[in-house]
């Protein structure tokens, strides 16, 4: 099988199963999604959505959180992973919109990573599901997915992992392809079991191929 007749195979398959896939993060503006994400590191969209309504509703925008202290943040976001840590980027991060970007969120990758908290991971996001800009955001399930299916080859860095993705896949699916990664890493292609019987790209995956 060519590169080519994986990435067909494995996309056309995506587009049947998951016509429009959805980050599973709850928010209402880009600047709570910006929150959710950087809160989201190496912790579960479930545990970020249960404690972001009370955060949200308490600051409803950049300036509000830029007022605020690391010490009321944190009893807001405690029950995530590294709640000191994270209190300190939200709140610099929303200095910094409000100082730099005058509350406005930026569209562009450069300026985006120039928020404290935000790397190119969490910048990609933002374009992606924000304005649907052909941005992969890669994530330790797109990393893992994507090298055990064959989408990339033994690929050492996440931006390694971005590059060949970007250049495989239609630029207009870029954006969904994200989630289709993430999603199916999430429930399908785990890192501990993944569950190949069940697996509707079996037929395209390099690692079931080799069984």
């Amino acid at each position: 099988m060519t590169v080519k007749q994986r990435y067909e195979g494995v996309i056309s398959t995506f587009q049947e199963i998951m016509p429009e896939p959805k980050t599973e993060l709850h928010y209402d503006t880009p600047f709570h999604l910006l929150l959710a994400v950087i809160l989201s590191a190496q912790c579960t969209d479930k545990r970020i959505n249960m404690v972001t309504p009370a955060l949200f509703e308490r600051y409803p925008d950049p300036a509000a959180l830029a007022a605020s202290t690391e010490e009321e943040v944190f009893e807001y976001i405690k029950s995530v992973t590294f709640p000191n840590n994270k209190s300190r980027h939200l709140i610099k991060a929303a200095r910094v919109l409000t100082e730099e970007f005058g509350g406005e969120m930026p569209t562009d990758i450069d300026n985006l990573m120039k928020l404290p908290g935000v790397g190119r991971k969490t910048a990609n996001v933002m374009l992606s599901v924000v304005w649907n800009k052909a941005a992969m955001a890669v994530d330790t399930h797109v990393f893992r997915v994507s090298n055990r299916i064959g989408l990339t080859n033994n690929s050492k860095t996440p931006l390694e992992t971005e590059k060949t993705l970007v250049k495989h896949i239609p630029e207009e699916l870029i954006a969904r392809a994200h989630h289709w990664l993430i999603l199916h890493g999430r429930y399908v292609c785990k890192a501990r079991k993944p569950e190949c019987l069940e697996c509707r790209i079996q037929p395209y995956c390099k690692a079931f191929t080799r069984r």
